[in-house]
């Protein structure tokens, strides 16, 4: 863990914590209450110790680094890790994200047809599993020790079992619900029985847990139970089927009223204090003042081909220099489909780098950039005789002529190009501009606003903004959010570039503030005022001024789902979100290959839930399948 105590004994805890966890098993771990660890520790220090490997479990895939010893067997260790599984399965299935590798069952995320088989819903569950038997574990241990301190410990332990359930509930629904250490197969609790458990232990150890901001960096405090309390009671009437959203707004205040903040500093002055969020000194450079739960990573201490060291490596290809990024090569993997780029206000050069071929076609007219002068404002080869630009246009005319040279024009009216035909009239805007003369048609599609928004953080350089075909990396943008640079533009500590320095934030404060917009707009009884205020923060930083500031008038539900799309994207969240509103399986809202379908489509109910792991089925006659699997 990144310069934090955590790290305390770790190697050796560790060790006794997992061997007899997996000793027995040639793929995975059967049950949350597999393992029956006994005397790890014998005094608080040694507690202390032990409660780094309930953290690092989260973030680490084993027992010699990035490999060699993995906690989990049957999948690539990497694979495994917690944050990859989050982003592979809250990410990857959504319209956040499409991955160009083969590994047998990753496309099925994206085009949402996984099997009850799929590896990768497999060892998320048992990633989590193993997180609950640590926890039972440690608590079964240190509940045996006087020293007060070690309450504290246990409280924090119990924080992240009720998060492994959390995550457990929110993912596969109806799971074995065990506090403690047994040999016998548990039964299947349902979510509500889950809901219920996950909110009771953190209304219990709120106040036993440190003071506001008062643990070390990495550990949690009383507000991330406050923050996982305003996660769950939002979610509610999808885990329990009952509205909680008052609850939902009262521990929301309570994290927006405590010490952490949003981060302002502009660390390495580019304009926007947003980056640095992401960046390799993200623990010291400002942004650890609104993470309120993070995975800890270091380039030389906590190795892994998961966490940052995946989100960073594998969203690099086509053109880009990893260099850039303060690693040493790119992956080749993970890009974004054009239903996030067009939640955000990117540049008209940023996308037209997006087109690959020129063309001796263009745009000229008093709306357009340079007038009726010359030069002509140029467009881009899409398809045969098909053409493309994105322009801001102002009010007036245009037309479309080849060569820069009036000999050969369209005008036209209502979409139909006419050649040599009348002007056509314009609305000032920003524009995706189509000509197609195979059909004789036009378009003015209004896309963005004026306004750039600093969290658009894409690389278009040779990259389309349409996906035809998932597999080349150039089809859709390259996301650059993460990075191992820090503040002052030097790599992370790992000088080969192999691995990276860049804290994971699983919960902080802007997600909350949306929260309570949100709990607020859906009946519960918060200040319609002060959810605005709290978004014009968000966007304040985003934006760098209050130019794009909301009234209470654009304060809608659809507009907070997009905002959390634009603040929180790549952070795990939008499959959950995405469910919540009803959009992710229906028809209502589409997006490249959803359905493994180019332009996208509905799927079946059941795929709101991954399906229990064949293995625990056939192990234990007590669980029953999810519906459909």
């Amino acid at each position: 863990m990144k310069k934090t105590n955590l790290k305390l004994s770790f190697i050796a805890l560790s060790a006794l914590l997992v061997m007899s966890c997996h000793d027995e098993l040639d793929q995975t771990p059967i049950d949350p209450d597999s393992v029956t660890e006994q005397d790890v520790f014998a005094d608080a220090n040694q507690a202390k110790g032990a409660l780094a490997k309930l953290y690092s479990s989260l973030a680490l895939t084993g027992q010699q680094g990035p490999a060699g010893q993995p906690d989990i067997s049957g999948i690539d260790e990497g694979f495994s890790q917690y944050t990859r599984m989050l982003y592979n399965l809250n990410e990857l299935t959504t319209d956040h994200a499409v991955v160009g590798w083969g590994d047998p069952g990753l496309p099925d995320l994206h085009g949402m047809s996984w099997s009850s088989g799929n590896d990768f819903t497999e060892a998320m569950y048992y990633r989590l599993a193993q997180e609950v038997s640590f926890t039972n574990s440690f608590i079964g241990n240190a509940v045996l020790l006087t020293d007060p301190v070690v309450e504290q410990y246990i409280a924090e332990a119990r924080f992240l079992r009720a998060f492994a359930y959390y995550n457990l509930m929110d993912l596969y629904g109806n799971v074995p619900l065990s506090t403690e250490i047994s040999t016998e197969l548990p039964e299947q609790a349902n979510r509500s029985e889950i809901f219920d458990f996950i909110e009771q232990e953190l209304l219990d150890i709120q106040n036993t847990l440190a003071a506001d901001g008062s643990n070390e960096y990495g550990r949690v405090d009383q507000v991330a139970a406050w923050a996982l309390l305003s996660k769950l009671y939002l979610n509610a009437e999808v885990f329990k089927g009952e509205a909680r959203y008052n609850e939902a707004v009262e521990f929301s205040e309570k994290v927006i009223n405590s010490t952490y903040s949003i981060n302002t500093n502009d660390a390495n002055g580019n304009g926007s204090a947003y980056d640095e969020l992401f960046l390799a000194d993200n623990n010291v450079n400002g942004a650890q003042n609104e993470f309120i739960f993070t995975l800890n990573f270091d380039g030389l201490q906590s190795q892994t081909y998961g966490g940052t060291t995946f989100l960073t490596h594998a969203s690099i290809g086509g053109n880009m220099d990893a260099r850039e990024y303060g690693v040493n090569s790119g992956w080749a993997g993970l890009r974004t489909t054009k239903s996030l780029v067009n939640k955000f206000d990117v540049s008209d050069e940023a996308l037209n780098n997006s087109f690959t071929t020129s063309s001796n076609w263009a745009i000229i007219g008093d709306a357009t950039p340079n007038d009726w002068s010359a030069p002509d404002t140029d467009m881009y080869e899409v398809g045969t005789d098909v053409y493309q630009l994105f322009v801001t246009l102002t009010d007036g005319e245009m037309k479309f002529r080849r060569d820069n040279d009036w000999a050969v024009n369209y005008g036209g009216y209502e979409g139909v190009a006419e050649l040599n035909g009348g002007n056509i009239s314009v609305d000032a805007g920003r524009y995706l501009i189509t000509l197609d003369l195979a059909n004789n048609t036009y378009s003015l599609e209004s896309i963005y606003n004026d306004l750039p928004d600093a969290r658009a953080m894409f690389y278009t350089d040779g990259q389309t903004l349409e996906i035809e075909d998932i597999p080349p990396f150039e089809q859709g943008f390259a996301v650059t959010k993460f990075k191992n640079i820090d503040s002052n533009g030097n790599q992370g500590s790992d000088n080969t570039g192999n691995f990276v320095d860049t804290d994971y934030p699983v919960i902080r404060l802007p997600e909350i503030y949306l929260n309570y917009a949100e709990a607020t707009l859906r009946g519960g009884n918060g200040n319609q005022a002060t959810a605005v205020n709290l978004i014009n923060e968000i966007r304040e930083r985003a934006y760098g001024n209050s130019s794009a500031n909301i009234t209470a008038a654009d304060l809608t539900l659809e507009f907070i789902l997009d905002e959390r799309s634009r603040e929180l994207y790549w952070e795990g969240q939008r499959r959950t979100d995405l469910i919540r509103y009803d959009l992710f399986t229906t028809d209502t809202y589409l997006w490249p290959f959803k359905g493994d379908v180019q332009n996208g489509v509905s799927v079946p109910e059941f795929r709101s839930l991954f399906p229990i792991p064949n293995d625990l089925l056939s192990i234990n006659p007590n669980l029953k399948q999810n519906e459909g699997y």
